[in-house]
């Protein structure tokens, strides 16, 4: 009788332990991950991402668990991807570019934190720098200065050059400021801007096809994912075969752009762990100021220079971080 009495104790010590563990998922910090991008082509920024969580103690399925949305560059599905991760209820969502806006669209509640991106209080995401105010915090960088740097820097080594293609992602929120503060440079420079919004590969392909009779002589492009990320090879084979100088962000420059000028997007997706940490320990985003960069890469690749039969002056060897030869 005493054994028989025994047998539901051992079963229901049994069972607990597997309820609770049954548990504990749901006990886990949600952190959405939405992306412009798939998967394959944003794996090394996340990486980063989650190595800056690690260092701060954080485990993937022990404290935190990752609910991730790619877009799979199709700029029209991140509303709905943006809408999945709030109905999951996720503690914070982690995004950059386009899928800023989108995630704003979609909740003014739950946290956002912004990897890299245009100034979202131009934007209207944030009161300020300082405050923001609103669920949106994270790191910026300065995109229309970047690009109006660019714009210099091309005209330095082509000084002969007057029009200039500018590659832009349709809809995205820094267009009408960068091309503002391009325009401003554009009559001490003596050079013509020619805008061209796309947002995918045929738009993109069409655009190129029509720079011959607009006689473009140089290209400077944004840095939305889309052409860092989807395009880069495209991009540089496309400036070599045309005899065209391309400027835009590092990855563009490895594959074949003549120049680099930007930040260092590794880095800020690694910092955007530490805002994540600050939000699940509590801190509101709305007190979280939103960061800058302070520090940007200038690269040359001289063996695009030579393709191009263009000489490059000494002030810019000088004042060139790295040069891919």
């Amino acid at each position: 009788m005493r054994r028989r009495a025994l047998v539901p104790s051992i079963v229901a010590v049994a069972i607990l332990p597997a309820a609770v563990r049954a548990q504990r998922p749901q006990n886990l910090h949600q952190i959405g991950i939405l992306s412009f991008d798939p998967a394959a082509k944003i794996d090394p920024a996340l990486q980063n991402f989650r190595a800056g969580l690690r260092e701060l103690g954080y485990a993937e399925d022990r404290n935190i668990h990752f609910v991730y949305r790619y877009a799979e560059g199709d700029n029209d599905r991140l509303p709905g991807l943006a809408a999945e991760l709030v109905a999951r209820k996720v503690d914070v969502i982690v995004t950059y570019a386009t899928g800023i806006p989108a995630a704003r669209q979609a909740t003014d509640k739950i946290p956002i934190v912004q990897a890299t991106g245009p100034d979202p209080v131009a934007a209207g995401f944030a009161a300020s720098l300082a405050h923001p105010g609103g669920n949106v915090t994270g790191s910026s960088f300065f995109v229309s200065e970047l690009m109006a740097k660019r714009l210099e820097l091309l005209k330095e080594l082509k000084p002969a050059m007057t029009r200039v293609a500018v590659l832009l992602f349709r809809g995205a929120p820094a267009n009408g400021p960068t091309l503002k503060l391009m325009s401003s440079a554009v009559h001490t420079l003596g050079v013509e801007l020619l805008p061209y919004e796309v947002e995918n590969l045929v738009e993109f392909e069409n655009a190129v096809s029509g720079w011959p009779d607009a006689k473009v002589q140089g290209v400077v492009v944004i840095d939305h994912s889309f052409f860092v990320l989807e395009i880069a090879d495209r991009l540089g084979a496309i400036g070599i075969q045309r005899g065209l100088p391309v400027i835009g962000a590092e990855l563009l420059c490895r594959s074949g752009a003549l120049m680099a000028y930007g930040v260092d997007f590794r880095a800020q997706f690694h910092r955007a762990a530490n805002f994540v940490d600050q939000i699940l320990k509590g801190v509101k985003p709305s007190d979280l100021p939103i960061e800058q960069p302070t520090k940007f890469q200038y690269i040359v690749n001289l063996k695009t220079a030579k393709a191009l039969g263009l000489s490059v002056p000494p002030s810019i060897l000088a004042g060139a971080d790295e040069l891919i030869e």
